[in-house]
């Protein structure tokens, strides 16, 4: 029996095509997902290890992809440091924020052991999944998580409040940081015993300050995280969204793979980067709200580039909107599965 083509392609073995996963593939573009919505919240789903593991499997039984991703949130980091965190339909909201409390970093008050119930989804997923789909586990990068701890809220994606801490109070955001730090790391060696394959990182909002300061403040922050993961032989992959030039400062020494995101020409990158590194994406989410016509034209685009490149996995160069078709999220699926990538 062959292995994951998923993994394989981790691995840097030459398969007849690119493995294919979407971030946020387990939400509301399946049906299925919506119709358990109906009868629990979404942290209900989240909190219940059982909910979260069939959660988990939905869109690798539901659309065909090559792996899944855990269940979860970026904030639960932040919760396990003694922050409160509401899922509300318009997106988390903190009791508390760290601006407005007099010392921010003292207020913290970690306790690792709430990250149990995820760890009970992961056993019970690998318990339960048809044959041997990859498990993704995954946290939040340590911008990311900082940038919602300050702010508060997901509602205003420039984070100001955020950006003017980091500015304002370098010493105190290296602190945060550190225990952000830290505690993902035990997070992650935790999920990696409980049986994920791939661990990825989300840096969601890597473009909010400049590239130097990132690349001072937040990059050797990433490479702790990913060191940590790698060292027990799992693949890192790395997805710093909007990082713009700086995607010049990655290579090996980061991550194993590298997920692009939308607004760069993945050739491109590649020339950058030279070709020990993995790549992941980057193709535009917003395609998949078209007809299938218009879908299959840009998803062809992809036939050149991947006819060379067999280290690549295919994605999104973000996650999936909320408002996408399920019909056309399928097409795209069935699409890379069964189109001739000409790797003879």
């Amino acid at each position: 029996m062959a292995n994951p083509i998923f993994l394989d392609t981790i691995k840097g073995i030459k398969r007849e095509r690119p493995p294919v996963w979407f971030m946020r593939q387990a939400g509301r573009v399946l049906p299925s997902y919506m119709k358990m919505r109906e009868s629990y919240s979404f942290s209900e789903l989240m909190l219940e290890p059982e909910l979260a593991a069939k959660v988990t499997l939905l869109p690798v039984d539901d659309l065909g992809v090559d792996a899944a991703i855990l269940f979860s949130d970026i904030l639960v980091v932040p919760q396990a440091m003694g922050m409160r965190v509401d899922f509300t339909d318009k997106g988390p909201k903190f009791a508390v924020s760290l601006k407005d409390v007099d010392k921010p970093f003292e207020s913290l008050q970690p306790d690792t052991d709430f990250f149990n119930y995820i760890y009970d989804a992961i056993k019970i997923i690998n318990e339960t999944k048809k044959g041997d789909t990859p498990l993704i586990g995954f946290c939040g990068a340590p911008l990311t998580v900082l940038c919602y701890m300050v702010q508060g809220l997901s509602s205003n994606h420039e984070f100001p409040d955020a950006v003017k801490f980091i500015f304002e109070k370098p010493e105190e955001a290296k602190k945060i940081v550190d225990l952000i730090v830290d505690i993902s790391i035990i997070y992650a060696q935790n999920q990696i015993e409980s049986g994920i394959q791939a661990f990825q990182l989300f840096e969601t909002h890597a473009g909010l300050i400049p590239v130097k300061l990132y690349k001072e403040l937040f990059l050797p922050a990433v490479k702790k995280i990913g060191d940590a993961v790698r060292k027990t032989g799992t693949p890192f992959i790395y997805f710093p969204k909007g990082i713009g030039n700086g995607i010049i400062e990655m290579n090996t020494e980061i991550a194993d793979f590298i997920s692009i995101d939308w607004q760069m020409d993945i050739s491109k990158v590649r020339q950058q980067l030279g070709n020990e590194i993995g790549l992941q994406g980057n193709f535009d989410q917003r395609f998949l709200l078209t007809n299938p016509k218009v879908l299959k034209f840009q998803l062809e685009k992809y036939i050149e580039f991947g006819s060379k490149e067999t280290k690549w996995i295919f994605n999104l160069g973000h996650g999936v909107l909320p408002n996408t078709p399920f019909e056309n999220a399928k097409f795209a699926i069935d699409w890379i599965k069964s189109a001739d990538w000409k790797r003879d």
